[in-house]
């Protein structure tokens, strides 16, 4: 679950929605990329382990607001990714290696060092078991360490890239990108033609709620909303 600020409000967006605006990015790209089709599924995907817990997401007390993707405990949120890309390999083993390794990706960003040491040995046995997998599927499709290295960091670029749209700030750095009142600006443009429109959907919850249950009736009836953003070359000065 992602929350964007708006007004006295939030918009409740589902990571599903936000991954579908990845691949929407990934659609766009050029050159593209290849495997095409299976690189686009695993960018649109790449948060599908997230997708059921969002239709009851658990509630931060402290804000009275759906717990974030930040803020979800460390072992849910790796039960969550342990789960992804089996759910992708009934569609497509690429795109489940892509997703694994997103997923890896992710984690290795963080300090283990800085964490408890029976939280790093989690992160630790989750990195093993999914290089196990990378290492099968690899080989399964005959993906070489340099292609998947660079597809690696496509759909990470494109997750960054969706979140700067979506929470409106800043979460992992994207190099060129400016956001606008509409959208963005990026200063290499990496899209098909001379502007790209993007959106992903959301809902907008107002108030506060004490309990679970209110907050999933709050969002069961909150109304729906669309996002939209249109992606242009920076000017040159």
């Amino acid at each position: 679950m992602l929350l964007r600020e708006d007004g006295d409000g939030v918009v409740a967006i589902g990571q599903a929605s936000h991954a579908w605006l990845s691949g929407q990015l990934a659609r766009a790209w050029r050159p593209r990329p290849e495997p095409f089709e299976e690189v686009c599924l695993a960018a649109e995907q790449h948060d599908v382990g997230m997708a059921q817990w969002d239709l009851a997401p658990a509630l931060n007390a402290e804000t009275g607001l759906p717990q974030d993707f930040l803020q979800m405990p460390l072992r849910t949120h790796l039960r969550l990714w342990h789960a992804a890309p089996a759910r992708l390999l009934t569609q497509s083993r690429w795109a489940a290696l892509l997703v694994s390794l997103h997923g890896t990706r992710l984690y290795e960003l963080r300090d283990l060092e800085r964490m408890e040491e029976a939280d790093a040995d989690e992160v630790r046995a989750y990195l093993a078991a999914q290089r196990v997998l990378q290492g099968r599927l690899a080989d399964e499709v005959g993906a070489d360490a340099a292609t998947l290295r660079r597809l690696q960091a496509l759909v990470f670029r494109w997750d960054a890239m969706s979140l700067l749209l979506c929470l409106g700030r800043p979460l992992f750095p994207v190099d060129g990108m400016e956001l606008t009142d509409g959208g963005a600006t990026l200063a290499d443009w990496p899209f098909e033609g001379d502007s790209l429109a993007v959106r992903c959907e959301g809902r907008r919850l107002l108030g506060r709620f004490a309990t679970e249950p209110e907050l999933h009736a709050a969002l069961e009836a909150a109304p729906r909303v669309e996002l939209r953003f249109e992606l242009r070359p920076a000017v040159r000065g």
